[in-house]
């Protein structure tokens, strides 16, 4: 089965801008398109950044039970959709999920085998400049603060940290942990015929006899 990616952040932080750069320099991932019934921005493309629909239409999407996990957020609703989980993984294709704190909660309690990495700001005036450049102010900027104030806590319950200091760096680390969740010996022997190995190799990996064995009646290693 190939891996649920989770990148989360608070509002602001840049989550969206490092997940469309690590999309574009790493191979077999793909991005899970969320679902929404906020207003599309100008810049934003259907079916690329998120899936518009009304709130009708995601009402009964809920009834059907598309979503893994929806919630309401500033006023909008944003679901994750099952299908396009299912699809990657019945192509063994890893997914990228960019998500709020609190669907990544709720994803990680459905999929507990995701892995989930939380990206913080350096700082919280570094913080509060970002969200001021995305054009929000007064009120709306004051809520979006205060509420990264309550997630930034939330990141000791991540499998994963990265600071977002400088967006190269953010998605090398990231890229690492990618890489490293791949390279962990149940994917590796479940991916192998991918790799450019050679078929003796394989045949030892897949089916030979380790020569090392633990004793039972002590903690170390012996030769069989």
């Amino acid at each position: 089965m190939s891996k649920l990616f989770i990148i989360s952040a608070p509002s602001g932080t840049g989550k969206t801008t490092v997940a469309k750069t690590l999309l574009s320099s790493v191979d077999n991932i793909r991005r899970v398109v969320t679902v929404t019934t906020r207003e599309k921005r100008p810049f934003e493309r259907e079916n690329v950044d998120y899936i518009f629909i009304s709130v009708e239409e995601f009402k009964k999407k809920i009834e059907r039970g598309d979503f893994l996990e929806y919630a309401e957020v500033y006023g909008n609703y944003y679901g994750t959709p099952r299908d396009q989980i299912e699809k990657n993984m019945k192509e063994g294709v890893d997914s990228l999920l960019i998500i709020d704190v609190q669907g990544a909660y709720r994803v990680k309690k459905e999929m507990p085998s995701a892995v989930t990495i939380f990206l913080i700001p350096p700082s919280i005036e570094e913080l509060k400049r970002r969200i001021i450049n995305r054009g929000y102010k007064d009120k709306n900027m004051d809520l979006r603060l205060s509420t990264a104030l309550r997630e930034i806590p939330c990141l000791r319950f991540f499998d994963y940290v990265v600071i977002n200091d400088f967006l190269n760096s953010a998605v090398e680390r990231i890229k690492s942990i990618i890489y490293a969740e791949r390279l962990k010996r149940e994917s590796f022997i479940r991916d192998i015929d991918k790799y450019y190995l050679d078929g003796k190799i394989i045949d030892l990996i897949k089916g030979g006899d380790c020569y090392v064995r633990q004793t039972e009646d002590r903690g170390s290693y012996e030769a069989g």
